[in-house]
C-alpha cells in the first residue's frame, strides 16, 4: 500500500502486559513474580514499549513509581486492548471445540494442599475444563484478576473484586513433640515458614505481624512440608493449616504449639469479577465450593496432591 511502511517495532500484547502489571504492583520485580518471567524480560519489554512510544511511560519517584502523563492515558488503553485479546483467546476456544480454560492463582500455603485437591475434585464433577494453578503474593492476585490474567484467586478476601467466603480453617503452629513453649511464650523462637510468610497480606504474613516477629527470626523454606520437617528436627516452629498436618501429630512427628493466640481461625474466600465479566469456568467454580464435594476435598487431611498426579485435566504452572 502507497504510504505504509511496516515496523518490526510494532507493540506487543507482551509489552502491554508487562506495562499494565508494572503500572498496578509498582515495580519490575513484582511484574515479573506475578508473569513468571525474568526481571530482565520484564525490562526489555517495558524499555521496547517506551521506545515505540517515544515516552517514558512510567518514572521514578520519592516513593516509588509513578506514571508520566502519556503513561496515565496509555494504562488504560493497554488493559483494554489485554482484555480485548483475552476475548479473542475465549472465542477462538469456543468456535474450535476446546475446553474451557480457567485460571486459578493462590498462596504458597494454600497450593500444596487445599487449593488441588479443591480442583481436582472440581474436574472430575465439571469435565471439559482446562485448569492452571498460579501462585503469587496477595497483591499480584488482586493484579492479575482484576486485568483478566487470571479468573479467579482462593485466599484472603480481596478487595475491589466479589469474594465470597467458602470455608473455615486453622492456622497452628507445630514444633518438635518434645517442644514446650515457657512463660516467655514465643519470644526469640525462630518461625519456619514457607514463601507466603514474605507476603505481608497472607495468612502467615498476618501470623508473623500478630506476634512480632523480627526478620532475624524467621526461615523461609521452598515449601510448607520443607518447615515442617525443619520444626519436627527442633529448628523452631512451623505455621500449618491445623487439618493438614493431623497426620504428622498422630504420628508423632510433630506436635502442635500451645500458646496465647494459637489457633488462629481464619476464612478461605474465593474472588473474581462480577458476574457480567467473569468466565462460564469461573461461574462453575464459584458454584462448585459450594457442594459437599467440594468442603470434602478442601477439609481431607490428604487433600495435598503432589504435582506429578496433576497431568489432563489439570494442568499446574507455577507463575512466581
Amino acid at each position: 500500500m502507497p504510504g505504509f511502511a511496516y515496523s518490526s517495532a510494532a507493540v506487543t500484547l507482551a509489552q502491554l502486559k508487562v506495562f499494565v502489571l508494572v503500572s498496578r504492583l509498582g515495580s519490575v520485580r513484582a511484574a515479573a513474580a506475578a508473569l513468571g518471567v525474568s526481571e530482565p524480560a520484564v525490562s526489555q519489554a517495558l524499555a521496547a514499549l517506551r521506545q515505540h512510544l517515544d515516552d517514558p511511560l512510567i518514572a521514578r519517584s520519592g516513593t516509588g513509581m509513578e506514571l508520566t502523563p502519556a503513561g496515565r492515558r496509555v494504562v488504560t488503553i493497554a488493559s483494554q486492548m489485554v482484555n480485548l485479546a483475552i476475548d479473542a483467546e475465549v472465542a477462538v476456544r469456543q468456535s474450535n471445540g476446546a475446553a474451557e480454560l480457567l485460571r486459578v492463582v493462590t498462596t504458597s500455603t494454600l497450593s500444596q494442599s487445599i487449593v488441588p485437591a479443591l480442583l481436582q475434585a472440581f474436574t472430575a464433577r465439571a469435565g471439559g475444563i482446562e485448569v492452571s494453578l498460579g501462585v503469587a503474593t496477595t497483591e499480584e492476585m488482586s493484579a492479575l484478576v482484576e486485568e483478566r490474567l487470571a479468573d479467579v484467586a482462593v485466599g484472603p478476601r480481596l478487595p475491589g473484586l466479589e469474594a465470597e467466603a467458602v470455608m473455615r480453617y486453622r492456622m497452628t503452629l507445630v514444633g518438635h513433640p518434645d517442644l514446650r513453649v515457657n512463660g516467655g511464650g514465643l519470644a526469640g523462637m525462630r518461625w519456619l515458614v514457607d514463601p507466603t510468610g514474605t507476603d505481608p497480606l497472607s495468612e502467615v504474613g498476618a501470623l508473623l505481624a500478630k506476634y512480632r516477629v523480627p526478620e532475624s527470626q524467621i526461615m523461609v523454606f521452598a515449601n510448607e512440608k520443607a518447615a515442617w520437617s525443619a520444626a519436627a528436627a527442633g529448628d523452631g516452629v512451623a505455621p500449618a493449616l491445623d487439618h493438614m498436618v493431623t497426620a504428622e501429630v498422630d504420628r508423632g512427628v510433630l506436635s502442635r504449639v500451645r500458646c496465647a493466640g494459637i489457633p488462629v481461625d481464619l476464612l478461605l474466600y474465593v474472588s473474581s469479577l462480577d458476574s457480567q465479566r467473569r468466565s462460564r469456568a469461573a461461574d462453575k467454580l464459584r458454584r462448585f465450593v459450594r457442594t459437599p464435594d467440594a468442603m470434602q476435598a478442601m477439609y481431607r487431611p490428604d487433600g495435598g496432591v503432589p504435582v506429578a498426579k496433576f497431568r489432563p485435566p489439570v494442568y499446574v504452572t507455577l507463575w512466581s
